[in-house]
C-alpha cells in the first residue's frame, strides 16, 4: 500500500430546503404516498414547461458565497440526455458548460488536528429523478416519482484527497456546513444528503489512473468502508496485471464489497446541450446583495470569536462553532451569566454524550441552554459537586424540575461546605483507616485518594472535595 498513492474526489447531491421542486410547485415534503407529489411538469406532459424556483437558486448563492466561490450571475441550464428509468423526460436538467457557483474550497480539519485546504470545482443546480421500488412487488418493479424534480445543488471537488479519512472529514464538514446555512436538512437516511466517491490509485508522480465511482453513499461509516475496499481492490487488479476499467459500482453494507454496476460515462455521452424551455438564470445586483446581507457568521469566524470573547482553546471553540444549532446553546448558555469554559465542558461532554446514547439533536434535547447554565452556576459557586451535578443534570433530563435549584432543593443534594461537618466526618473515617494513612505517610498517594472517597461516601457525596482533601491532609500530618 505504502508505494501506491490514493486519488480521491467527491461529488455531493445536497437536496434544498425549498417546499416545492425546482420546476414545478408539487411539494417536496419527504414520507407521502407513491406518486401524490408529481405535477404534469414532473410526469413530462407534452406541453409542460418548467418555470425555474427562485428559493433553489437563492441557496446556490449562499452556498457559493460560503465556500468563496465565484458565483456566476449569469449561469445556464442544458439538458443530460440519458436513460432514466425514474425520470419520465428521458434527460435530466442540470447544469454544464457554466454552473451558477465556481472554485471556491473547505477546509477540512483531520483526527490528528492538521488541516487540508479541499478546493472545489463547481456546484450546479439540478433535478433529482424518481425512485426505483424492486421490493414491493412480486418480479416487478415500480416507480415513485415524488422525488422527480427535487431541487438539487450538485457540489464537485477537485481530485484533491489522499485518503478515506480526508472524504469521510471533507464530507462531514460539507454536511455540517449546509446544515449550518440551512440550505439543506442533512438527513442521509432519507437522501438529502448523498456522496459519489471516485477513487484511482497510481505510484506516486505518475499521471491519474483510471477512477471507478462508487454511487450514492449515505453513511459515513459506508464511506470509509467503500473507499478502503476499493482501493485494495484496485491495487490488487492492477498487481495481477489487469486493467481498471472506468465504471460506476455500488457499495454493499453487508459485504463490504463493491460491484460493477455499468461502465462509466463521460460528458460527450451525455450529449448536453442549453434547455431551450428555460432562459439563462440571471442573479441580478439587488438579490446577490439581498443574499449576502442575510448571511450568518460563518463557523471559522465564529470559532475565532468563541477564543477570543469567552477566551475557550481553539479545540472547544471548533466543536462548539460547527453546528449552527450548537452554538447558539452555548451563547444561550452564557448569556445568563455561567461560567463559558464550564458550560463548553458540559455541552461537549455530559449533553453531547446523553444526545449520542438517545440519537436525539441539541435542538431535541430536554435540558435546555438556561437550565444547563442553572447546573452550571451552581456548581461555580459550590451549592454542588460535579458529581452531584451529573445528578441534578439526569434529574433534568427526566423533567423533575424546572432549574438546577428545584432539583437540588427537592432531592436535598446541596454540597456540604460547612468546615466543622466535614471535619466531623473526616474524623470518623480516619479512625478506621490505620492501614491508609500509614500507606499514605510511607508515599503511596492513592492512599489519599481511598481516604477520600470513603469520606465522599460517607457524606453521600454532598462533602465539599477540596475541603475534604485539604481537612484530611492537615489531620494526618
Amino acid at each position: 500500500m505504502a508505494q501506491w498513492e490514493i486519488v480521491i474526489g467527491l461529488e455531493t447531491h445536497v437536496q434544498l430546503t425549498t417546499a416545492s421542486k425546482i420546476f414545478s410547485g408539487a411539494s417536496t415534503a419527504f414520507g407521502a404516498e407513491p406518486n401524490t407529489q408529481a405535477s404534469i411538469v414532473d410526469l413530462a406532459m407534452p406541453g409542460a414547461l418548467p418555470v425555474m424556483n427562485k428559493g433553489a437558486a437563492e441557496r446556490a448563492v449562499k452556498f457559493g458565497l460560503a465556500v468563496g466561490a465565484n458565483i456566476n450571475r449569469r449561469s445556464i441550464f442544458a439538458r443530460k440526455n440519458y436513460f432514466y428509468p425514474d425520470l419520465p423526460k428521458g434527460y435530466q436538467i442540470s447544469q454544464f458548460e457554466t454552473p451558477i457557483v465556481q472554485g471556491g474550497g473547505l477546509t477540512i480539519t483531520l483526527d490528528d488536528g492538521t488541516t487540508k485546504f479541499i478546493e472545489l470545482t463547481r456546484a450546479h443546480l439540478e433535478e433529482d429523478a424518481g425512485k426505483s421500488v424492486h421490493d414491493q412487488f412480486d418480479r416487478e418493479s415500480g416507480v415513485d416519482l415524488n422525488r422527480a424534480g427535487t431541487p438539487l445543488l450538485e457540489i464537485v471537488t477537485e481530485p484533491v484527497m489522499r485518503s478515506a479519512k480526508e472524504a469521510v472529514a471533507y464530507a462531514k464538514a460539507l454536511h455540517g456546513l449546509v446544515r449550518y446555512l440551512d440550505i439543506c436538512d442533512g438527513n442521509m437516511q432519507e437522501g438529502s444528503f448523498r456522496c459519489d466517491v471516485n477513487v484511482s490509485v497510481r505510484k506516486p508522480g505518475e499521471p491519474f489512473g483510471t477512477r471507478r465511482e462508487i454511487k450514492n453513499l449515505n453513511s459515513f461509516k459506508f464511506m470509509q468502508q467503500a473507499i478502503d475496499y476499493e482501493v485494495r481492490w484496485q491495487i490488487e487488479q492492477i498487481e495481477d496485471g489487469k486493467k481498471i476499467v472506468q465504471a460506476t459500482v455500488l457499495f454493499n453494507p453487508d459485504s463490504g464489497e463493491t460491484r460493477a454496476m455499468r461502465t462509466k460515462e463521460d460528458a460527450m455521452d451525455y450529449r448536453y446541450f442549453p434547455d431551450p424551455d428555460l432562459p439563462p438564470l440571471v442573479i441580478d445586483d439587488a438579490m446577490f446583495d439581498r443574499i449576502k446581507a442575510s448571511m450568518p457568521e460563518l463557523p471559522e469566524a465564529k470559532c475565532a470569536r468563541f477564543q477570543s470573547e469567552f477566551k475557550l482553546p481553539e479545540y472547544d471553540a471548533r466543536l462548539l462553532s460547527q453546528d449552527s444549532a450548537t452554538a447558539k446553546y452555548f451563547e444561550v448558555a452564557v448569556k445568563t451569566g455561567a461560567d463559558a469554559k464550564l458550560v463548553a465542558n458540559w455541552i461537549i461532554g455530559e449533553l453531547s454524550a446523553t444526545l449520542n446514547r438517545e440519537e436525539k439533536s441539541i435542538e431535541q434535547s430536554p435540558v435546555s441552554s438556561v437550565q444547563l447554565a442553572s447546573v452550571v452556576a451552581r456548581i461555580s459557586d459550590g451549592t454542588i459537586s460535579n458529581k452531584i451535578a451529573k445528578t441534578v443534570f439526569e434529574a433534568l433530563w427526566s423533567g423533575e424540575g424546572k432549574t438546577a435549584d428545584d432539583v437540588i432543593a427537592a432531592k436535598g443534594l446541596k454540597q456540604i461546605s460547612d468546615v466543622g461537618a466535614i471535619e466531623k466526618i473526616v474524623d470518623e473515617v480516619l479512625a478506621k483507616s490505620a492501614a491508609q494513612i500509614a500507606d499514605y505517610k510511607s508515599g503511596k498517594e492513592k492512599a489519599l485518594m481511598s481516604i477520600v472517597g470513603m469520606v465522599m461516601k460517607a457524606s453521600q457525596g454532598k462533602a465539599n472535595p477540596a475541603q475534604v482533601n485539604e481537612i484530611i491532609k492537615r489531620k494526618i500530618s
